[in-house]
């Protein structure tokens, strides 16, 4: 036998799958029969970056909701020092040692959503830090690799991602300056250090239709800039917005 449901009881029963798929979504954030007590905390990050978004669409356009729904899983408590898990869902970078730095969560979002790539994609990504932005990335597309100059951080990265099961991640310690040219070209390539141009080599190993994403420029004044290479190989680079990141380092 059917029945109509009152309007405001379907709408309060909607909202409440709704939220219950969202926690749910969080929950799967870490290993199974893990308590997750940093899942509502992560939820929280993604409403704060949403509104981030809110406040800087008219330069960067929206919050990517398959970008949304990743960070709602990757457990980014992972990826930092014991003494910061406390902070690690604040929406802002936390040092990792070394001098380096994990990404503020809306840049990670932003970065990511702007190389607009599909599942079947396989990645470059410049400066692996902690491992975190690798792991939002390998929930994204087929493959990752990632370049990371620090050995020790290099080391660490790798581990947590083995640990989390990102088979789909490749590390390596090196100058990501020269990319990784045994497995270009690549659809997408994020550089998570400023430097005062964008490499050549990059560019070179960015497949034609693909972007890079990358901060540019010095200490005092840097600016996220995405590159677009088209299908005949010409390149055109767009400058987004200001933002501050450790420097790019190497013997280039």
């Amino acid at each position: 036998m059917s029945r109509t449901i009152p309007r405001r009881a379907y709408r309060l029963r909607r909202a409440a799958l709704c939220s219950l798929g969202i926690l749910l979504i969080a929950a799967r954030g870490v290993g199974a029969g893990e308590p997750d007590e940093y899942g509502p905390a992560r939820l929280r990050m993604v409403d704060t970056i949403e509104e981030e978004f809110r406040w800087t669409a008219s330069m960067v356009g929206p919050l990517d909701p398959a970008v949304a729904e990743i960070m709602r899983k990757v457990p980014r408590h992972r990826f930092v020092p014991d003494d910061y898990q406390g902070h690690a869902y604040l929406n802002q970078p936390l040092p990792i040692g070394y001098g380096q730095t994990i990404s503020q969560p809306y840049i990670v979002a932003l970065m990511t959503g702007l190389l607009d790539v599909k599942s079947t994609a396989v990645m470059l990504e410049i400066g692996t830090g902690s491992g975190y932005q690798a792991a939002v990335l390998a929930e994204l597309v087929k493959e990752v690799y990632t370049i990371e100059i620090i050995e020790p951080l290099a080391k660490l990265a790798r581990e947590r991602l083995r640990r989390l099961g990102k088979h789909n991640v490749h590390t390596r310690i090196g100058d990501g300056y020269f990319g990784w040219e045994e497995h270009a070209p690549f659809d997408g390539i994020m550089v998570t250090a400023a430097g005062d141009h964008i490499p050549p080599p990059l560019v070179r190993q960015l497949e034609p239709g693909g972007k890079l994403v990358m901060p540019v420029g010095g200490f005092l004044t840097q600016y996220l800039v995405l590159v677009e290479k088209a299908g005949d190989g010409s390149v055109t680079t767009r400058q987004l917005l200001p933002v501050r990141f450790v420097p790019l380092t190497g013997d280039h």
